[in-house]
């Protein structure tokens, strides 16, 4: 486990620290998430500094005012009052991108009404397990698309139930009146293995790319043979690279250690997000010098939440802003798009296997 937010254990009950903070297992790929960040290192350029940095990107034919977004977690509403409104509003002020997941004790129609309404932000997304039939797959959809999403990502590497085992010996389980007002009409909902559909195809991802006008993301995506195919068959729009941050199975590669690779596979054909073990706007550097277009922020959101509502998050997104856009200035960089291309970084030889 993670001793970044030990302090959180006097703020959250045993049950709720360890559903968010634990990794599967021995939580070997939750340290090794955060670590494999840390183990690249980028080699600036001296008396370059630009007299102004752009956090902005390109993505999806707009122009976005940052690289980061608020990755999709469930039940954020058990770790402070303020829940999934708060982070989103804090999203939208602060030019960060959210992904809303089905699992949100929000209505997915009140977010959107309000994180619509700032005129500079980042996208709103609405992330979905595929569970239930084909029809009702459409029925939520329908609904997203009339609420403004801007994207549907959905979530291939989780067919089974990821509680991880930590959180269950601490006593955790979804309440029984937790709202989930994003879920009704799914068959049944009482825990997390009940509503997922156990056998996603490739077929079935076929069948909804003809049915969904929205872009469509696919997060979970590790072996670069996955990410090309996703290309060779037109399946998607983007691709987050994820092994959702260690909670689903254990000794699963980092994302650090595969971004690159799944990077060339897909080679421009559509955009690479990543996410697992971001924990600071360094790593973030890191993830866009290696080819990210874009990165997800997890647990670093959920800390900020519980130690300060939705202020707490803005305070947090508003450092990160501030800090990568100090390391690209030190590294001679004004633009996101120009520190990708030239950015020298590497892996010292120790950490090879």
């Amino acid at each position: 486990m993670s001793t970044t937010y030990q302090n959180l254990k006097d703020i959250l009950s045993s049950g709720i620290y360890e559903y968010f903070f634990s990794g599967a297992d021995d939580s070997v790929t939750l340290r090794e998430n955060e670590l494999s960040w840390k183990r690249f290192q980028i080699v600036p350029r001296v008396m370059s500094s630009p007299r102004s940095v752009s956090l902005e990107i390109d993505f999806f034919e707009k122009k976005w005012p940052s690289p980061f977004l608020v990755a999709p977690m469930a039940y954020l509403g058990m770790v402070h009052e303020h829940g999934d409104l708060g982070v989103a509003l804090a999203s939208a002020a602060q030019q960060f991108g959210f992904i809303l997941s089905c699992h949100a004790t929000t209505p997915l129609e009140l977010i959107s009404s309000h994180f619509l309404r700032e005129e500079l932000r980042g996208p709103l997304w609405f992330q979905f397990y595929p569970y239930g039939s084909h029809a009702e797959w459409l029925s939520l959809i329908s609904r997203v698309q009339r609420a403004g999403y801007e994207a549907l990502v959905v979530t291939v590497d989780a067919p089974v139930k990821w509680t991880p085992k930590a959180a269950i010996d601490a006593g955790f389980s979804v309440p029984a009146n937790c709202p989930q007002p994003n879920l009704s009409g799914v068959p049944p909902r009482g825990s997390l293995t009940d509503v997922l559909k156990q056998a996603f195809s490739w077929n079935d991802l076929k069948w909804l790319r003809e049915k969904c006008s929205l872009p469509i993301v696919i997060k979970g995506v590790l072996n670069p043979e996955d990410a090309s195919r996703l290309c060779d068959e037109s399946l998607c729009d983007a691709i987050i690279v994820s092994n959702h941050g260690g909670r689903v199975i254990d000794r699963v590669i980092p994302t650090a250690y595969v971004l690159k690779e799944i990077v060339a596979s897909v080679a421009n054909r559509v955009k690479v997000l990543v996410d697992s073990g971001i924990r600071s706007a360094h790593d973030v550097a890191v993830a866009l010098a290696l080819g990210a277009d874009a990165v997800l922020i997890g647990r670093p959101v959920v800390a900020a939440l519980a130690e300060g509502g939705a202020q707490g998050v803005a305070h947090l997104f508003s450092r990160w802003r501030d800090e990568l856009s100090a390391i690209m200035a030190v590294c001679g960089f004004s633009t996101i798009s120009d520190f990708k291309l030239n950015i020298d970084i590497r892996w010292p030889k120790e950490h090879l296997i």
